[in-house]
């Protein structure tokens, strides 16, 4: 069964992405960042043949294959729903074929492919894979989804030091569990060197 990679994504407009970011370098310069980086992140992995690759989009109206023309049209996309990260995951899981599923958002841009293979690889033997992040957050979430997982992505604290370690909590406790390398999430201007990271995730 192919496994399914799923992308989350916001529309690269002003005031609908990288808002923390636009604080510290202006919504323009922050919009084109976000803008340039995950369509490049998005070409690079939508065009592996390894996995499946799904867009989940936000608002729910990017759907429409034409809406953004630098998303490839060819990947599937589903709506992003209403509520907190945890609903909005969960019901990307339900929408998404049987088999192993890895997840990522756009907060880390230099995701490679070698980055998902790994992941994928990781789920044959074991039940869930995480890449953290260096601010206790995580650039990946990856479920094999052989064993029952109902309270997944409940009661986790969004956007702290212990986003990973309650989603992690959240898993039955027989999982077994592995962990990627540690990158860093491109959320503030305090992380980022605008030209220097840009330049190096066109490589």
């Amino acid at each position: 069964m192919k496994p399914t990679l799923v992308i989350f994504l916001k529309a690269p407009m002003a005031g609908r992405a990288k808002t923390r970011l636009a604080a510290g370098i202006g919504l323009a310069r922050a919009v084109s960042f976000y803008r340039q980086s995950t369509n490049i992140l998005v070409k690079r992995l939508g065009s592996d043949p390894r996995w499946r690759t799904v867009l989940a989009v936000d608002p729910p109206t990017a759907v429409g294959r034409g809406w953004w023309h630098a998303w490839p049209p060819h990947l599937e996309r589903v709506g992003q729903v209403r509520g907190d990260l945890g609903q909005r995951l969960r019901h990307v899981l339900d929408a998404v074929p049987p088999g192993p599923v890895v997840i990522i958002g756009s907060d880390a841009p230099q995701v490679s492919r070698n980055h998902i293979a790994r992941a994928f690889h990781l789920l044959r033997h074991l039940d869930a894979v995480a890449g953290p992040a260096e601010d206790g957050g995580y650039w990946l979430i990856g479920l094999k989804r052989l064993k029952a997982a109902p309270e997944v992505f409940l009661n986790v604290r969004w956007s702290g030091e212990h986003a990973l370690s309650d989603t992690l909590a959240s898993l039955p406790k027989d999982f077994s569990i592995a962990r990627l390398p540690v990158l860093q999430d491109v959320d503030e201007a305090a992380d980022l060197d605008y030209k220097i990271l840009l330049r190096s995730i066109r490589q």
